[in-house]
């Protein structure tokens, strides 16, 4: 995808620092035209800085991206430490920032690109939702499990997979996934509660498949 001519603001406020007006341009001109099509120039000139000044502070466009990452990890895992009570969303406590589209139509554009940086942020993100969920079953909304990572890797697959293919959740369900407004979620929020709060499988066929799996399981640990 080609350059925009118009692309979104930098995030945040005036007065951020040259680094952060920097590490936020790069976010909004990584989400509206991807990691490879930006160049260190375009993201000065969103910045109102030079490119050496982005050079200075990054080293480079890949170290620049890194810092995107954590960035948007340190925002998720402190926006939804604080919403954990009202939403198992891991993404809720962020689309209720300013910054939030831009943040989410990177993580799209990232989780789907194939760099050796995503593993990296997928492993922290599954640290901090085992952290959150946690939180939750000490609050009463979140049933106790016997396998909490496991659980937190599959929710957030599941919430990052339906991310990254965000338009065509839209074009489904007509629910926009990188909005802010929660009314452009209800589409989405109510199927994925139904199924997370009365499932889809009976319990005498998840006891099968258990059965099942701690057979294959033991007849692997012979072999």
């Amino acid at each position: 995808m080609g350059t925009t001519t118009s692309p979104p603001p930098p995030l945040g406020d005036a007065d951020l620092t040259a680094r952060a007006r920097i590490r936020d341009a790069a976010i909004a001109r990584f989400a509206a035209d991807g990691v490879a099509s930006t160049t260190l120039r375009a993201v000065a000139e969103d910045a109102g800085v030079s490119a050496p000044l982005v050079v200075h502070h990054f080293g480079s466009k890949d170290g620049l991206r890194v810092a995107c990452d954590h960035h948007v990890a340190s925002v998720i895992r402190t926006s939804k430490s604080a919403a954990m009570t009202g939403s198992l969303d891991p993404l809720a406590g962020l689309r209720q920032l300013g910054q939030g589209p831009p943040l989410l139509r990177y993580l799209a554009r990232t989780l789907a690109d194939g760099s050796e940086h995503v593993a990296t942020l997928l492993d922290e993100l599954v640290d901090d939702a085992v952290g959150y969920l946690q939180q939750g079953v000490e609050h009463g909304v979140v049933k106790p499990t016997s396998a909490p990572r496991e659980r937190a890797v599959v929710m957030l697959m599941w919430h990052f997979g339906a991310l990254v293919l965000h338009e065509h959740v839209e074009r489904l369900l007509g629910a926009d996934l990188t909005a802010s407004d929660p009314a452009e979620l209800l589409p989405w929020a109510l199927a994925a509660g139904e199924v997370l709060t009365h499932g889809v499988i009976t319990e005498p066929l998840f006891d099968q498949m258990r059965e099942a799996a701690q057979t294959l399981a033991a007849e692997r640990d012979r072999s």
